[in-house]
């Protein structure tokens, strides 16, 4: 028996019934040959940490544009914490720990530069219809061809919005998305300056928690009670902490989304790619190489966005630098 057949009947041993097997998955669009070493949802996983798709969110913004101070999430710090909080509770309900850090890990691999801004200035110029949750599936399948097994696909394209995954691990994820960045961007927006805990509403300080451990740590609890009650039927929460948890999250929507101080760059940073984005347009060779079939196959304007769509916000700032401002005569563009 190899090391991925013990794995697989590990799982079968003290998985819940409800959890997804690596063995019975629904596979990939193109076989591959078993691995002797891990399961399928294992090799998704390293597939994934090894693609420059993953190693380019160290570089893009979740909160503050492009942060240059050490401590301030990126859209990397991010996915580790969603990975690190859906894997606590994968675990507690007995359900694929695998599975489900593949897909929290992958989840953002398709987020644009400069964050939710940057997908705004992309559905307006592009369609209306665009989606970082599409994006990372197209980064998965084509810009990166990983070929990953259809479960770990699924939860990545339904881990925002109304999407429902068809496994409770991609659900699992969609709640962990949450509960991280409703956290850590408390922290963030606290940090910066912007936000005092005191001015969250003691209510919800109460019931929640008063620290950033207190809060994630009721959040997750709260998931696995509620989804332990109902016979992991379907992944919940608690209603009393949704309520809380669903109250804070607009609290943060006026408060720091929406806050000049924090989004007060935002502009800039649209009309920079909206520059660069009709300056691509009218040159599609200065895109990059492995782009160009993309061009070929389904027009300049879907390569255009995934060249933009792919950058990070300091590639993005320094691209731009290099088409449209004047160089200064023998200094170097980063000292210009």
């Amino acid at each position: 028996m190899t090391v991925r057949q013990m794995l697989e009947e590990r799982e079968k041993e003290i998985l819940s019934p409800a959890a997804c097997l690596s063995s019975s998955t629904k596979g990939r669009e193109r076989g591959l040959s078993a691995d002797d070493m891990r399961t399928e949802f294992q090799r998704d996983r390293d597939r994934i940490i090894h693609s420059k798709s993953f190693r380019r969110l160290m570089h893009k913004t979740q909160v503050f544009l492009s942060p240059e101070h050490d401590h301030y999430r990126t859209r990397l710090t991010h996915t580790l914490e969603v990975t690190q909080i859906a894997r606590t509770i994968a675990r507690s309900l007995r359900l694929n720990e695998d599975l489900t850090e593949a897909i929290a890990l992958g989840h953002d691999l398709g987020h644009t530069p400069f964050g939710h801004a940057g997908e705004r200035t992309i559905q307006m110029l592009y369609d209306k219809s665009f989606t970082h949750c599409k994006q990372s599936l197209r980064v998965v399948d084509k810009l990166e061809n990983l070929n990953l097994t259809y479960e770990v696909r699924n939860g990545i394209l339904c881990h925002a919005g109304d999407d429902i995954a068809d496994t409770l691990e991609g659900v699992i994820v969609k709640f962990a998305d949450r509960i991280a960045y409703i956290n850590h961007d408390i922290d963030d927006a606290c940090r910066a300056g912007i936000l005092k805990i005191e001015d969250i509403p003691s209510e919800l300080r109460n019931t929640l928690g008063q620290t950033h451990g207190q809060r994630i740590d009721t959040m997750v609890r709260s998931v696995v009670n509620a989804t332990t009650e109902n016979g992991l039927r379907q992944i919940a929460m608690q209603s009393d902490i949704q309520d809380a948890t669903d109250r804070l999250r607009n609290f943060l929507f006026e408060h720091v989304y929406t806050n000049p101080e924090a989004k007060g760059e935002e502009g800039k940073a649209c009309a920079m790619l909206e520059h660069m984005y009709g300056y691509f347009l009218k040159n599609p060779n200065m895109i990059t190489e492995d782009l160009k079939p993309i061009v070929e196959e389904e027009g300049v304007e879907r390569a255009v966005v995934d060249y933009i769509s792919g950058m990070t916000d300091r590639y993005a700032i320094n691209r731009y630098k290099q088409l449209f401002i004047p160089r200064v005569w023998g200094v170097d563009m980063e000292e210009a």
